[in-house]
Parts: C-alpha cells; sequence; structure tokens
C-alpha cells in the first residue's frame, strides 16, 4: 500500500460500504482511498509528508452529490430582488416600488423566488404591479421556475403584442381580447423578454459561477447532476476549470426539446460523454410537461381551472421515438414529469428500454397515483426527487399547488417513502435556484417533510419521510450508481475517489433540524480539500 497524501480521522466514518460500515480513520493517496480502518492503522499508512487531519468530533460520509442543479442557468434566474418571502401582492408592490426609485435611467427591475400564493388565487398579471413600477420595466420570476411576470412597459419593449405559437406548449397569456396579461409561462414564452434584459458580460458570469460552486462545497457538496446545459455553459466551466479546477464534478444533461430533428438527435449522440477533468456531458434531458402550480403540469384529469391536460410535447409519441432513439445509443435520458400523466407516460415510455447498462430518470414526480409506485423498481427507472420542493406547500392544502389538484392528489405528494420501500433507486436534490442547495437542508427535509427552518409548520404527507441514512443513501450512492459510476464514487472505500464529506453532527443519528445546522468541518475532491472549516 503507498504512503498516504491524507489521513482524515473522525469520530465515526459512515463508509456506506456493505463489507465495513463504520470506521474511524481514512488513507488518500494520488486522489483515491486507499484504505479504512481506524486509529491503530495509522501507523501502516504514515509517511514522512503525510497530513494528518483530526476532525474527532466530527462525521465522515461519502462527498455528497445533489441529484438535480442549475449552477450556470441559476446564475440567470436567480437575478435581482429575492422576492420568496412575499406573501402578498403590498408586499410585492412595496419592494418594487423601492426598487424602480433606485433603479438608472435604462436599467431593470428583476426578482424571482415569487409564489403564486402571493396573488391569494387573482390572476397574475402586469396591472398588479404597473403603478408600483412606472416606467421601469421588470421581469419577475415565479419561483416554479417554468413562469414568469412581466410588466407592460417589459412586454413593449420585447414587441410581445399577442399570443404566439411555440414548438413546445409554451404561452403568452392573453385577456379575452388577446392582449398579453404580462404572465409567461414556459421558457419559450418567457426568453421572449428574457432576452433583452441585461446581463452580466462572460467575466462577470464566470467570477459569480467561480464563487458559486466554493460555496457549493462549502456546504459539503462534492458534485451535482446539472440538468441543463445551454448557452455558455461548456465555455464558462472550460474557462473555470483551467484557471483553477471546479471544486464539484458536474454531470450535465443538455436538453431535447420538442421538435428536435434526426440531425439534431444525432448532435446529442454525438457529443455524449464530452468530458473535461471534472466535468462531463452525460445525459441528456427532456420536458414532459410544466409545473402544477402554473397549469402545464400533464394530468389524467383536469386541475381546479380545467387546465393541465396537455403534454409540454404537442405530440407525445414524438417524446416517445426520441427517447427510444437516444436510449438505443447508450445514452441515459432525464424526464421532467410532475404530473400523474406525464410520470405515467414517461414509464410507459421506458416500459421496452433495455435499463441493465443504462438507468434512466424521471426528475421531480410531484403527485403519484399508487398504481404506479411500484413502475420504477420493476422497470429499473431512477426517481429523481427534491424533498424541499414539498415543504413549499401545506399539510392543509392551502397552498396553491394544493388546490389545483385538490385534496385526493395533493395527499400523494412527493411520495420518496412509497418509492423508497418498493427498492427503487431514489436519488435526491434541490433543483437550485428553485429551492436552496444546501444539501443539510435537503437531507433534513426529507426526514422532518417541513423546512427544518420552521418547526411550526406542519408536515407534508409525513408518512413518505425517509429514514436518516435512506436520504444519505439519496445523495451518495444513489446518484453514482444512477451515473453508473457506482464502483468509483459513492461509498468509502479502497480504490474509490476521495470525495469526502465531514459534519459536525452525525447525519444518520442526530436529529434532522440539528442536522440541517450542522458545520460542514471539511470538503475534499479527489483527496484535494476544497473546503475546510
Amino acid at each position: 500500500m503507498p504512503q498516504a497524501d491524507t489521513i482524515v480521522l473522525a469520530h465515526r466514518v459512515h463508509t456506506l460500504d456493505p463489507d465495513k460500515p463504520g470506521a474511524t480513520a481514512v488513507a488518500v493517496a494520488d486522489g483515491l482511498i486507499t484504505a479504512v480502518g481506524d486509529h491503530h492503522d495509522i501507523r501502516d499508512w504514515r509517511g514522512t509528508h503525510t497530513e494528518i487531519i483530526d476532525l474527532e468530533n466530527c462525521y465522515l460520509t461519502p462527498g455528497l452529490i445533489d441529484g438535480h442543479t442549475h449552477p450556470v442557468m441559476g446564475l440567470d434566474l436567480a437575478t435581482g430582488i429575492d422576492l420568496s418571502t412575499v406573501a402578498t401582492l403590498d408586499q410585492l408592490r412595496d419592494l418594487l416600488a423601492k426598487a424602480a426609485q433606485s433603479t438608472p435611467r435604462g436599467g431593470w427591475v428583476t426578482g424571482f423566488g415569487l409564489e403564486h400564493s402571493a396573488f391569494d388565487g387573482t390572476p397574475i398579471t402586469a396591472t398588479a404591479i404597473d403603478n408600483a413600477l412606472g416606467d421601469v420595466p421588470a421581469l419577475l420570476g415565479l419561483y416554479d421556475g417554468h413562469s414568469a411576470l412581466a410588466s407592460t412597459t417589459a412586454l413593449h419593449l420585447a414587441g410581445v403584442t399577442g399570443p404566439r405559437d411555440f414548438p413546445q406548449r409554451s404561452t403568452i397569456v392573453c385577456d379575452p381580447d388577446g392582449r398579453p396579461t404580462g404572465h409567461l409561462l414556459e421558457a419559450a414564452a418567457m426568453e421572449l423578454v428574457h432576452r433583452i434584459v441585461p446581463r452580466p458580460d462572460k467575466a462577470q458570469r464566470r467570477a459569480q459561477l467561480r464563487a458559486l460552486l466554493h460555496d457549493m462545497a462549502s456546504v459539503g457538496l462534492t458534485g451535482g447532476h446539472v440538468m441543463d446545459c445551454e448557452g455558455d455553459t461548456l465555455d464558462l466551466l472550460a474557462s473555470l476549470e483551467e484557471e483553477d479546477g471546479l471544486p464539484l464534478r458536474l454531470r450535465l444533461a443538455p436538453w431535447c426539446s420538442p421538435g428536435a430533428t434526426d440531425d439534431e438527435l444525432d448532435s446529442l449522440i454525438h457529443d455524449h460523454g464530452r468530458h473535461g477533468r471534472n466535468w462531463q456531458l452525460g445525459a441528456v434531458k427532456f420536458y414532459i410537461d410544466g409545473t402544477v402550480e402554473g397549469g402545464t403540469a400533464w394530468l389524467e384529469h383536469a386541475d381546479c381551472h380545467g387546465q393541465g391536460t396537455e403534454s409540454f410535447w404537442r405530440d407525445p409519441s414524438a417524446y416517445t421515438r426520441a427517447v427510444h432513439r437516444l436510449a438505443a445509443a447508450g445514452v441515459q435520458t432525464a424526464t421532467h414529469a410532475t404530473g400523474d400523466a406525464g410520470v405515467r407516460h414517461v414509464l410507459d415510455t421506458l416500459e421496452g428500454v433495455d435499463t441493465r447498462s443504462v438507468m434512466h430518470r424521471i426528475e421531480h414526480i410531484e403527485s403519484l397515483p399508487l398504481e404506479h409506485t411500484g413502475r420504477f423498481a420493476k422497470l429499473g427507472v431512477a426517481a429523481s426527487m427534491q424533498p424541499t420542493h414539498a415543504a413549499y406547500t401545506r399539510a392543509d392544502h392551502t397552498d396553491e399547488w394544493s388546490r389545483r389538484l385538490g385534496n385526493q392528489r395533493a395527499n400523494r405528494a412527493w411520495c420518496t417513502g412509497d418509492i423508497h420501500a418498493t427498492g427503487a433507486t431514489l436519488v435526491l436534490g434541490s433543483d437550485w435556484p428553485i429551492a436552496h442547495y444546501d444539501p443539510r437542508e435537503v437531507l433534513a427535509t426529507a426526514r422532518l417533510r417541513r423546512l427544518p427552518s420552521r418547526p411550526d409548520a406542519a408536515p407534508v404527507a409525513p408518512g413518505q419521510a425517509l429514514a436518516a441514512l435512506a436520504a444519505l443513501h439519496g445523495m451518495t450512492t444513489n446518484p453514482a450508481k444512477v451515473a453508473g459510476e457506482q464502483a468509483s464514487t459513492g461509498r468509502i472505500a479502497p480504490g474509490y475517489r476521495a470525495d469526502l464529506t465531514v459534519f459536525g453532527a452525525d447525519p444518520v443519528h442526530a436529529p434532522a433540524d440539528e442536522l440541517a445546522d450542522a458545520p460542514i468541518a471539511l470538503t475534499m475532491l479527489g483527496g484535494n480539500v476544497t473546503h475546510r472549516a
């Protein structure tokens, strides 16, 4: 055995290796774990230049992986005013008025995280905010990331004067006279305004991304499954990696949009596997529907507004053909599906796909009929879910998501417990910037079924809570398995990558609320320290 470059000591090491589940010391050399044992083994591992990191009051786990995130796209979405705490229209108007007063001529007011419930069931329209803004244009992102509200001035500047047809199901919401209300549903409609909003230059974006990734490492993340790869994403990542490396391993999934031609599908297949040192194109992302709150989820039965009965793909069979073409080429697919009809259609599509070598995945799965719960394990399809999204709803079903679906479907919200119980591969993530990227919050919410910062909130569908160990697997071994990397990452064992996270509290035995506030003492990627408290 080579002499260790680094030895990490901890009160307990949760290896997640069934052959050696517990330890207190880990040896690292050349970026790999070379030995796992206890304090008595150190003398056999230690060399002249070995660094010993003594964290005897802490708890070591495999490096945490966010199973669904958008670090580059999030830079564009999470800009301007954080509106996530806005509860009423009066609050929103006050914030916008203050922002407009301080906006220089030619500037814009932007915001993100605005909850639909702030409108208290009334239509989401520009007239609700125009007076507060004056003639300052504004684009406000709703918290679901699939809809936005543009002011009347912004619509005018963007040349949005009426409805348009898009290859995908995007909508410029209009009044009975055909005039845009300002409510924009899905990416193609939002992009009409978003593309004229001033944005930082490449150097500023690179600095923002560097700071974001290092902050992600500081809360214990060593990797992320990035569910996009649009625009300048690869240029930014390659530039950062060339400068000083990436502190996370990023597995990216370019989008396949409705109307994709055979040539476009062939291009996705050709680019699959392209990589740098710590990034790679590892999947292709699809959308079969949108969001419940926006009325664009694909539901078996319409929501309370009579919406939600259509696929994002105008021809769902074209989606199926595209998935089958990519799957036959060995390309992993990841499909956004929030509504019950959407989830069913994706499962039906994957029914005839060989999942033995490539594990396909479904993202979000917000409301799931009981009869489909066992199909994930049966078909070998991964369920990629975000516990913190469930915490944006309310146990009494008075939130917009629950009201739209009705009690029966709202009672089947984010069924992580049921899916895990079937033996399916369950991957947990944040979907940043829709929810915060801190994995401690994701792990705690998976157990609590409420945000750890809200002890006064009633848990949402508490029967769907995960045990602490199951939640930890959801951000370590299971993301590794879905990526086909279960032999090299996701557990602490000799020969595995030295991607490690060290908690100040036991992530398996400490109370969930305590875990959410526990310091991260150390994060290590490939044997290199990316964060040390």
